[in-house]
């Protein structure tokens, strides 16, 4: 399988051989499984504090005073004085089954699987139909997979690389991504993330580039290194499928990856 390579000022330079990756087939439910799966990796740990609730002077009353036989608070004269306490279901009560710190919410899966995973999801990156249906806009004029020179691993401005990606043809699709502006709540707006755009091309480049030193510095574009990409940069939301631009040199590393796919590929009997 060959696709074009293109160049920064959006015309055809040549053609390259890809990787047996893009041959893999599409199992979106490898996919789905692999994303929860290693999205659950990231997942912090909780707990309270096991006395919590407890630490209170409360002893029962007993019977014969027409009251329930429920723990209350000593004393008298204050408003603390009699009221429930060190039970779960009332007011500063404990909480009746609080998260542990000790509960395994780390997933495991198969290395294989997770490899199968990966590769479906980079092969889908070439299906537009795909690409268009998760929202992303793009002009007819684009081919799948985006393959790019090596010219945009030297970029090294932001103006630049948006210039770069308007002659592609994504330039829609940048604009949408920064229109899509969801107002948060909570937490996130509290530590200062009051706002989460929408999301845009993924770039992957060779391993040495310093273009991933833009990443994020346009709305909803990433860039990535093709040793760290991750499931969860193709497949946001396990959604597939993200638009991808490769550069040459992402393309040269995934070709040395090729004999450890192969066996992944002979294990599955696509």
């Amino acid at each position: 399988m060959k696709a074009k390579v293109i160049g920064l000022d959006g015309t055809e330079s040549g053609e390259m051989e890809l990787p047996v990756v893009f041959d893999t087939p599409y199992r979106p439910e490898v996919i789905h499984k692999v994303y929860v799966n290693v999205l659950s990796h990231s997942y912090q740990r909780q707990g309270r504090y096991p006395a919590a609730g407890e630490m209170v002077s409360a002893e029962s009353r007993n019977t014969g005073l027409g009251i329930a036989r429920l723990a209350r608070a000593r004393g008298e004269g204050f408003p603390r004085a009699g009221q429930a306490a060190g039970v779960a279901g009332v007011r500063h009560g404990r909480v009746a089954h609080p998260p542990e710190s000790w509960k395994m919410i780390y997933k495991k899966i198969n290395h294989k699987e997770k490899q199968l995973g990966l590769c479906s999801a980079i092969a889908v990156t070439a299906k537009k139909e795909m690409v268009q249906r998760r929202g992303h806009k793009l002009g007819n004029e684009v081919k799948l997979p985006l393959v790019v020179s090596n010219d945009i691993e030297s970029i090294a401005k932001t103006k630049d690389l948006k210039n770069a990606l308007i002659r592609l043809g994504l330039g829609d699709d940048i604009a949408r991504a920064s229109l899509v502006r969801k107002a948060r709540s909570g937490t996130p707006r509290r530590r200062g993330r009051p706002t989460r755009s929408g999301t845009s091309a993924l770039i992957i480049v060779g391993n040495d580039s310093k273009l991933v030193t833009l990443s994020q510095s346009i709305p909803g574009v990433d860039i990535k290194h093709a040793k760290d990409i991750s499931i969860l940069d193709l497949v946001p939301g396990s959604k597939p499928i993200r638009l991808t631009i490769f550069s040459q040199g992402a393309i040269e590393y995934m070709k040395s990856l090729q004999a450890p796919m192969h066996r992944v590929l002979e294990v599955i009997g696509k």
